[in-house]
């Protein structure tokens, strides 16, 4: 991130907007982000809240992060899923970052611990990539990938696709998870830049779904196996 090629590309995408929208102290760098601040809308009437944001205060060599991602049922009054992570964070290219550290998940189910390892940033042709290997307490190993593309309709109108992929190495049924390919997460938000890219409501839809043992977990509860939400929602960054 210190070629004189990455503010156009700060400009172009959200990873990088991060970039400029940080504080500076004595060589020392903060910032604030929510990526998603949204309301979802199910095709069953399920209403649900969503948010995405993260912290981070460091160097160009080192930051450390605090993320926190979770999703909020209105119809039952309960968290379905609350992640938080603390990790620390080094450039391994010009365009890619090493991530490791500890998650901590609080859902309606057990809690449970993790440690993580994980690679996060650009890919050629401007896809973002997040993706991260966990081992839980119990010696149980899980992998997510999630890739992002944002595709400028004109300066401030943008089309984002995403793609998010869950699997798992062992049944967790506690936490309703399953071996193999658990879970796909699919989404298209237009977005619109109000100010500076500091603001940037959207609108969308998005697509859930489990498979395997996952599936055969949800329906034992009496849980959807996919659905569809209507969404909308706001990225601030500070």
């Amino acid at each position: 991130m210190k070629r004189l090629i990455l503010p156009l590309l700060m400009l172009a995408t959200p990873a990088g907007a991060e970039q400029m929208a940080h504080s500076m102290h004595h060589g020392y760098f903060w910032g604030l982000q929510a990526d998603a601040l949204e309301y979802r809308h199910g095709d069953s009437g399920e209403e649900l809240g969503y948010w995405s944001t993260e912290a981070w205060w460091g160097t160009d060599e080192l930051k450390a992060l605090w993320l926190s991602e979770a999703e909020y049922s209105f119809d039952h009054d309960s968290w379905e899923t609350l992640d938080n992570r603390l990790a620390l964070q080094t450039p391994v290219s010009d365009f890619i970052d090493l991530r490791g550290g500890l998650r901590f998940d609080t859902p309606g189910a057990e809690n449970r611990h993790y440690a993580f390892v994980g690679l996060n940033g650009l890919l050629p042709y401007w896809l973002e990539l997040d993706s991260n290997l966990y081992l839980s307490e119990h010696g149980d190993l899980s992998l997510d990938l999630a890739l992002e593309y944002e595709l400028l309709l004109t300066n401030r109108l943008h089309l984002i696709p995403e793609l998010e992929l869950d699997a798992a190495l062992s049944d967790d049924e506690a936490m309703g998870v399953g071996r193999g390919l658990s879970g796909m997460e699919a989404g298209l938000r237009l977005s619109y830049d109000l100010i500076d890219r500091s603001i940037v409501p959207y609108v969308g839809v998005h697509y859930e779904r489990a498979f395997g043992r996952t599936a055969d977990f949800a329906a034992d509860e009496g849980d959807d196996r996919d659905g569809w939400f209507a969404v909308a929602g706001v990225r601030l960054m500070f």
